[in-house]
C-alpha cells in the first residue's frame, strides 16, 4: 500500500491539472471545471490554496508539464 500523499504533494497534482487544461485554452474549459472540483473535492483543497501553491511554485509547475527549460 502506497504512503499517503502530502498537502505539498496534493497541492502540486492539483497546479499541474490546473496549469495543463489553462495552456490548453477556453475550449477545455467546461472539461476542465469537472473535472478539477472533482479533484479539489477528492484531495480536500481549495482552489485558493491551489492558486496560491501556483504562484510560489510556478517554475516547477511548469516543468512538470513541459513548459520549462
Amino acid at each position: 500500500m502506497s504512503k499517503p500523499k502530502t498537502k505539498e504533494e496534493k497541492l502540486f497534482s492539483a497546479a499541474v491539472l490546473r496549469r495543463s487544461f489553462e495552456v490548453r485554452g477556453e475550449e477545455y474549459a467546461g472539461g476542465f471545471r469537472f473535472v478539477y472540483e472533482g479533484v479539489l473535492r477528492d484531495l480536500g483543497l481549495e482552489d485558493a490554496e491551489v492558486l496560491a501553491f501556483l504562484a510560489d511554485h510556478r517554475e516547477a509547475v511548469e516543468k512538470a508539464i513541459g513548459r520549462a527549460g
